[in-house]
């Protein structure tokens, strides 16, 4: 028995991938990189000691297995397929030095065997080996959209994946709209769904809670999947339970993950998180801006209940939706009305991380249920360059440390009639935990009170001070390096990203200047109820920003793609 140590994931291009451009190859090959190194930091496993050999399938290679129980070849090959040539993955090749040979045993009591094939050199320092083939495939084609597919080709003695295949579409791969971190968590996805979070792997799952004692084996869990009294199918796994619990802040015994019920089989599983209960995971079916994405404990959790993986919990990325809103959260019957994450109608307001403005909107996977979700064009708040696009007479204030507040002001002297309350980008820092000042267009460092409005001095009208969701989470903040990121492969630039690159902490810098006119308590949702008020009155500001953002449609193993949904081309004014 050895310790954990982090799992040796080798990416492999096959011999009969399509020509790419420099740019595409080095576009490819960064993101895959930059993956395998992140889920690396957070998965270990007993290694593998010697080099990596994959095994043939029996089934391909013979044509008669000795059944007989009783006999000393019994379950070996004793005869061979004429026919057979290659093993294969989702449809790659899998290179002969990656196989162990194979024979045939023509007598069933005498073990004299025939080679067929010799054993391959294999594969060494590794855990799993990727293999990463870019190429238009019939899937591809005939499914517009798909960004990338992947399944898990072979598994270990305890059933641990110990091979998987992703296809990048490519076409996807020369669209400078796929940014570096779209393909990055496109791999990391894949990634998961390969090594373990998937329907095809669910019944393979082990409770291996004392497999750090020697001579102790992992044994199944049995179903890890089961229907609620709702008709919803949850995860039912340890540690996933206590993980949600935790994260509802609730005392449910069988408070299991949902999974998602829009792409499930017949057997009614499904190998992505419900997205009315786990939006923003990296494992939800529908993933939206990349900034916006979070690699999440309830997902690691599910990984390190695999019963195959050593989870760096650490490291898990804070998931804001719906912390501690009790088990009920996100149940079609409560999320008809506005709340702190759901919204109502299709007003403009801000999106629930506030990095960006947001419509309400919903889209296939949330069941008729409403969010915020940025708009495509100039929606992010830490955007400087998106100043030009901001509403006059508002105070807006773009930057990397500007914020989405829902508000409704507008300058005194610009008064005719009362704006609309909508999303509204202003500057912001940190004084504490929950507790920040904002700043507006010429005005001093003002208190904004968690869960209170306040009013500026020089405007009519009122901002709304969000509670625990600024200056809260220290591992969010907006993606400058991503884009930075983006900007060097673009130019051509080979870069390497670590982690400290990926985000940038919110910073505490108290200011001595302070103006607060007055704060009143409102709610988050009456703030939402002002808005479909004020419906009428933001046709005009529905003008400035109508399409909608990119979003990502992905599927695993059994219907293993990536579809991100692009936005339209052009979009159509409203009068």
């Amino acid at each position: 028995m050895t310790d954990p140590q982090p799992i040796r994931i080798k990416s492999w291009v096959p011999s009969g991938s399509p020509a790419l451009t420099e740019w595409e190859l080095e576009r490819l090959m960064t993101a895959v990189a930059e993956a395998v190194s992140e889920v690396s930091s957070l998965l270990s496993v007993r290694r593998v000691q010697e080099s990596l050999l994959l095994n043939r399938d029996i089934n391909k290679y013979c044509k008669f297995i000795w059944r007989n129980s009783s006999t000393v070849n019994h379950l070996k090959c004793g005869r061979a397929n004429e026919n057979y040539r290659f093993e294969s993955c989702l449809g790659v090749i899998i290179p002969d030095e990656h196989l162990n040979g194979c024979a045939v045993y023509p007598h069933p009591e005498h073990p004299v065997r025939t080679v067929l094939r010799s054993a391959g050199t294999g594969v060494p320092d590794t855990d799993f080996l990727l293999y990463v083939f870019t190429h238009s495939t019939d899937k591809c084609r005939a499914e517009s959209g798909i960004l990338a597919y992947a399944a898990h080709c072979q598994t270990d003695s305890e059933g641990r994946p110990l091979a998987g295949t992703m296809i990048i579409c490519r076409e996807t791969l020369g669209m400078e709209k796929y940014t570096h971190e779209h393909f990055v968590q496109t791999v990391i996805h894949e990634l998961f769904h390969v090594l373990g979070f998937s329907k095809e792997l669910f019944s393979q799952w082990k409770d291996c809670s004392l497999f750090s004692q020697a001579d102790i084996d992992c044994w199944s869990h049995g179903q890890v999947t089961s229907t609620d009294e709702s008709g919803q199918v949850r995860l039912y796994s340890p540690t996933v339970i206590r993980e949600m619990q935790k994260h509802l802040n609730s005392t449910q015994t069988d408070l299991g993950a949902p999974l998602e019920n829009k792409d499930a089989g017949p057997d009614g599983l499904s190998s992505h998180w419900e997205a009315r209960v786990l939006q923003g995971s990296i494992m939800a079916a529908l993933l939206l801006e990349p900034s916006l994405i979070r690699i999440d404990p309830i997902t690691l959790t599910a990984l390190q209940d695999t019963g195959w993986y050593s989870v760096n919990l650490s490291r898990a990325q804070s998931l804001v939706w719906g912390e501690g809103e009790g088990h009920q959260f996100g149940s079609v019957s409560t999320c008809r009305n506005s709340s702190a994450f759901f919204c109502t109608d299709s007003g403009l307001g801000c999106h629930y991380l506030h990095f960006h403005k947001g419509q309400c909107l919903t889209d296939q996977y949330l069941d008729g249920c409403h969010i915020f979700k940025p708009l495509a064009n100039a929606s992010e708040c830490w955007k400087e360059e998106n100043e030009r696009s901001g509403m006059n007479g508002s105070g807006e204030i773009y930057g990397s440390d500007s914020r989405c507040f829902i508000s409704n002001l507008t300058r005194l002297n610009n008064v005719t009639v009362s704006a609309p309350v909508a999303g509204h980008c202003y500057r912001h820092r940190c004084t504490g935990i929950n507790k920040y000042q904002i700043q507006v267009m010429d005005s001093d460092w003002l208190d904004c009170p968690a869960g209170k409005n306040i009013e500026v001095s020089g405007y009519q009208g009122f901002i709304f001070c969000p509670d625990n969701r600024i200056c809260k989470y220290s591992d969010l903040a907006p993606p400058t390096s991503r884009q930075k990121a983006d900007d060097l492969l673009n130019a051509g630039t080979s870069i390497e990203t670590g982690d400290n690159d990926v985000m940038e902490k919110d910073r505490s810098t108290p200011h001595p200047s302070l103006m607060h006119r007055s704060s009143v308590t409102v709610s988050e949702a009456a703030v939402l109820s002002i808005m479909a008020a004020f419906s009428l009155l933001s046709a005009g500001v529905l003008v400035y920003r109508k399409c909608l953002s990119a979003r990502v449609r992905v599927h695993a193993a059994s219907e293993p793609s990536f579809r991100p949904q692009v936005p339209p081309t052009q979009c159509i004014r409203r009068n």
